[in-house]
């Protein structure tokens, strides 16, 4: 498998000598913000952990409290974003969207429709460890119905492998059957099928789905349920069919309405910038006819921009 992050490992790689250049940057008065965001953006999450415990080694302090203390707004966030394990960012948004009143459906939604099985099981481990409590636990506390269902069948981490030929169009009429074949909805349908298949499998279903109803299942979805549960089996859908479009249309989204939405932004550029940021530079390039780069230029600002071009790794 090629790699396909926008952010790579450094090669000539010195954790001690990266140190040395973010004290200077931070020393007296002033700060160089620039020195600071370019050495982070180019450097992998791995290697930032390892900068982390070198400036603690070298100076001790902790190298975030100091970030912190130098930098503001928008563009101390999204560091402090670079500088967590990404794990541990996962799980973190987590516990975030779920404490306090209201619950941020939208990250619980995005995180666990879009990552693979393995990291769904570590961040619930993490999850554990930082916040002492159990992920699902708390998703339960936060979340009710067949939306609740869902998350809790993604949150298990064990979706099938492979194709099963046999089930394709056994799957397909059943999601027929149970939405537009019927008056009302048989909910729990959607969410066995779209909940533990594999992505390969369920791309066959819902092939196999047009050519029987005549319609997209997102079509379908958006016809049979509302709310939460309907964002996130849209999200599933969209995550089995193409990973990249789906960050794709997040962003542009995040983006291209009145005013940003920062946290979206900032999350995804952050969480996907080592995985598949040249897939998602890709797709949004080919989905709305413009550069993901350029987009961030016009709707972003200021050193938080800067940083944020860098994560993107080039224009289209």
């Amino acid at each position: 498998m090629a790699y396909r992050g926008s952010v790579r490992p450094y090669v000539n790689f010195n954790a001690k000598h990266d140190t040395e250049i973010l004290h200077k940057a931070m020393k007296g008065m002033g700060t160089d913000e620039d020195a600071i965001l370019m050495l982070l953006t180019a450097r992998s999450n791995d290697q930032r952990q390892q900068i982390k415990a070198a400036y603690k080694k070298a100076y001790g302090k902790d190298l975030v409290s100091a970030l912190k203390s130098e930098l503001g707004g928008l563009f101390e966030s999204l560091i402090v974003a670079l500088m967590t394990p990404s794990v541990l960012y996962d799980a973190t948004l987590l516990h975030n969207a779920l404490k306090g009143a209201g619950t941020e459906d939208e990250v619980l939604i995005e995180i666990l429709a879009s990552r693979t099985g393995e990291q769904i099981k570590e961040i619930t481990k993490v999850y554990k460890k930082e916040f002492g409590g159990k992920l699902e636990k708390d998703i339960c506390g936060d979340t009710s119905g067949h939306y609740q269902k869902l998350l809790v069948i993604l949150l298990q981490g064990s979706r099938e492998e492979g194709v099963d030929e046999e089930k394709i169009e056994k799957d397909a009429k059943d999601l027929y059957a149970a939405g537009e074949g019927k008056f009302g909805t048989d909910e729990e349908k959607f969410i066995t099928i779209l909940g533990n298949r594999s992505a390969e499998h369920l791309r066959k279903v819902f092939a196999a789905y047009k050519k029987l109803s005549g319609s997209d299942i997102e079509d379908s979805i958006r016809g049979e349920t509302t709310g939460n549960l309907e964002n996130l089996l849209l999200a599933v859908v969209k995550c089995a069919g193409s990973i990249p479009n789906f960050f794709a249309e997040r962003l542009y989204k995040s983006m291209r309405r009145a005013g940003t939405d920062d946290d979206t932004l900032m999350r995804i550029m952050v969480s996907r910038s080592e995985v598949d940021m040249l897939d998602i530079r890709g797709s949004f390039k080919k989905i709305y006819g413009q550069s993901l780069y350029t987009t961030i230029q016009e709707d972003t600002a200021g050193d938080y921009q800067k940083a944020l071009l860098y994560l993107c790794g080039g224009n289209d």
